[in-house]
């Protein structure tokens, strides 16, 4: 930090990466760094003495903001995702997903509106819906009880003709998402306990569907410690069962190629991934040996067939008078 009136250095602090973006709040008490996967604030009144150090990125921090109460600290980062912290306990309070990497990151006046700059060129403006408006609005007044129960005990007549509608087939929310191409939002629905246990096939034909157009790679990647811990769960304990092996053993091979530079930095994580290189270094000698097994069968039945062939030859030419055997 410098002095404007005299160009001297005033206070040094040591932020351990590269620094991508600087903010300064407006008390001059604190001053929040940004570089790494690193979000640092600084205690400006105790001569820069560190206050509190965030990890809460899996890539590069690229730009901070603030909201206009002071009350919100905005971070966006490399790993598609923007956190929003609370200054009072500085912990993530709410989070918000994009399409690509983040590079720049605004609030207009009154925190009514989040502009956010993406590496694909877009440029995202969502705006908060007014409280006040949802008030305003005519609230609808819902049908009486007697019209749902309306024609319940009516009989048919002789002549009636029974017209019966048919019922309306609701999408479920992870088709709802692949529909609207919310890719990562599909996969966390149909990764939750409820699904993965009692219907894993549901997880795997998604996961297949992902991979079939291509995006399997964008909707594992930029997951934390938990979502990628859940992730693996599910790849361990379902990988061994042949009817899901092609599938899960090609998303196991991408996960490990995503998170491949970040390992070492979660213990937990990288049990874990020692664990499923265990069981697809297994389920690789399983089919090794079940292709040997294959080969060996293959020539069994062929030299069976060979014999048989040749028993029919042998016993039609026997079969044939001597003449006609001559002739052959």
């Amino acid at each position: 930090m410098f002095d404007t009136r005299t160009n001297k250095s005033v206070i040094s602090v040591e932020h351990g990466q590269p620094v991508e973006s600087v903010l300064l709040f407006p008390s001059g008490g604190l001053l929040v760094s940004a570089g790494g996967r690193y979000v640092k604030v600084w205690d400006m009144l105790k001569g820069g003495q560190l206050l509190v150090s965030l990890k809460n990125h899996h890539k590069t921090v690229t730009c901070l903001c603030l909201s206009s109460s002071g009350q919100r600290l905005l971070s966006g980062s490399l790993d598609r995702k923007v956190k929003v912290y609370s200054t009072t306990s500085y912990k993530v309070v709410h989070s918000f997903d994009y399409a690509a990497s983040i590079l720049s990151l605004a609030l207009a006046h009154e925190d009514e509106t989040i502009v956010v700059g993406m590496t694909n060129g877009i440029l995202s403006v969502k705006h908060r819906k007014s409280e006040a408006k949802k008030d305003s609005l005519p609230r609808r007044r819902r049908p009486a009880y007697r019209t749902y129960i309306k024609g319940k005990s009516y009989m048919k007549q002789r002549d009636d003709i029974l017209i019966n509608r048919p019922s309306k087939k609701h999408l479920e929310l992870y088709d709802r998402d692949l529909k609207n191409f919310r890719i990562s939002k599909a996969l966390d629905r149909v990764l939750e306990p409820s699904c993965t246990i009692k219907t894993p096939e549901v997880t795997v034909s998604i996961i297949k569907e992902l991979n079939r157009r291509g995006v399997l790679a964008n909707a594992l990647a930029g997951r934390d410690e938990k979502e990628i811990s859940r992730v693996l769960n599910f790849l361990i304990r379902n990988l061994s069962q042949p009817r899901f092996a092609s599938v899960l053993i090609n998303a196991a091979e991408i996960i490990i190629d995503i998170y491949l530079p970040v390992i070492g930095q979660s213990p937990v994580v990288d049990k874990k991934f020692l664990l499923l290189q265990g069981l697809v270094e297994k389920e690789i000698d399983y089919q090794k040996e079940l292709l040997e097994t294959l080969g060996m069968m293959d020539m069994l039945f062929a030299t069976m067939t060979r014999k048989d062939s040749t028993s029919v030859l042998q016993l039609a030419s026997d079969g044939l008078p001597g003449s006609q055997r001559r002739e052959s």
